[in-house]
């Protein structure tokens, strides 16, 4: 989206963007007092349950260090996203995972995004990962998890990511036989990141594209990773 500009000790804070370039391009809410929201029919929708106090919606997993406004998200409340988690094995049984390096600079991240009005998680992970790296896996044999909160940095107390993680494995497949990825959409690029492990991830990433995990991802995919 953009890059983080956000005032040292801000309590109240919303990205220039969004109000402007957020508003236009329809990622973000043109409401900007949440307490005209009708907020009913977004509660029943949550993935992850949350209170409205004053009007005004309570991110669970508060405090974000930014109080009121939406920080660099556009959405008020909730908002749900999609990820693919792409692994295979090759020849030697070591494993790799699908990662694009984001566009806005908040480093690697799995391909994944927002999902759309009457979009199933898992067909939203399915197109993100074909957006982002023109691979197409709507075929294979997809593993839908639970959703969780995104301890996404781009959040607020009032804005904030949930996902649905989709996983699937494609077997094994020798390492030059492997998809190509290809960065497109908001990835600068994708790859294939060894990952046999959590720590092997962080030390491919760093060695090989002196790159760093997305904040937001760092939990799932520990924990995916083992």
């Amino acid at each position: 989206m953009m890059a983080n500009a956000q005032p040292d000790n801000a309590t109240t804070y919303t990205h220039p963007d969004v109000l402007d370039k957020g508003v236009r391009e329809g990622w973000a809410d043109p409401e900007l007092d949440p307490a005209r929201i009708d907020w009913a029919p977004r509660q029943r929708a949550a993935a992850v349950p949350f209170q409205v106090i004053d009007g005004r919606p309570l991110n669970p997993f508060a405090p974000t260090g930014i109080r009121y406004g939406r920080n660099e998200l556009g959405h008020w409340g909730e908002r749900l996203a999609a990820d693919a988690l792409v692994t295979a094995t090759d020849e030697d049984g070591r494993r790799w995972l699908v990662m694009v390096e984001r566009g806005d600079g908040h480093g690697w991240a799995v391909p994944g995004g927002c999902v759309e009005s009457g979009e199933e998680p898992a067909a939203a992970a399915v197109r993100e990962l074909e957006e982002e790296t023109g691979l197409a896996l709507a075929g294979e044999s997809w593993r839908v998890m639970p959703a969780r909160y995104v301890p996404d940095p781009r959040a607020s107390d009032e804005a904030w990511m949930v996902t649905v993680p989709a996983a699937v494995h494609l077997g094994t497949i020798r390492r030059a036989d492997l998809p190509v990825p290809v960065g497109a959409d908001d990835a600068k690029r994708a790859a294939w990141v060894r990952a046999d492990s959590y720590p092997a991830l962080v030390a491919d990433l760093k060695a090989t594209y002196r790159g760093r995990v997305f904040a937001a991802h760092v939990a799932m995919l520990s924990g995916f990773l083992g």
